[in-house]
């Protein structure tokens, strides 16, 4: 007989960059929330070229985020239409004056925060654009290296 506890899930973090492979991911991580009557949180990462943007004034905050919450309101949708709890934060994945800040530890950061007990996160992003282009696909080998809880990788 085995004596472990059965596996339970609460809260499911999903990191996406605004890719079709992200949304994929929502859509794994809300059917896994769903399976085990969990929540969903959306974490949106920006990248090093909107970071950057941002900081010398070549890309508008308001423009990023009007992108970012048109996203979000996608993956609402989809939460939304399996019933399942949705939270969503944004958060940079680079610093351009801490070298330790990457996408990779942002996530796991994140999952520690949030006491997330599942991740689930795109494998590669083939966006072209420069305000999500391989954000997460650089995050996905050192989130699977050293997450401490599960992690599906789509």
């Amino acid at each position: 007989m085995d004596d472990s506890e059965p596996f339970t899930v609460d809260t499911v973090l999903a990191p996406v960059d605004g890719s079709d492979e992200s949304a994929t991911a929502v859509e794994y991580a809300v059917a896994i929330a769903d399976r085990y009557d969990a929540s969903v949180h959306a974490l949106f990462v920006l990248g090093h070229g909107v970071v950057r943007g941002i900081d010398a004034g070549t890309l508008e905050e308001d423009a990023v985020a009007e992108n970012t919450q048109g996203f979000f309101d996608d993956v609402s949708r989809v939460a939304d239409d399996a019933g399942v709890s949705l939270s969503t934060s944004v958060d940079d994945g680079f610093s351009q004056t801490r070298k330790s800040r990457h996408p990779g530890n942002v996530v796991l950061d994140t999952a520690d925060t949030l006491d997330a007990d599942f991740i689930v996160l795109p494998r590669e992003s083939v966006t072209d654009t420069a305000a999500s282009a391989e954000v997460l696909e650089k995050a996905a080998e050192y989130v699977l290296a050293y997450a401490s809880q599960p992690v599906l990788s789509v």
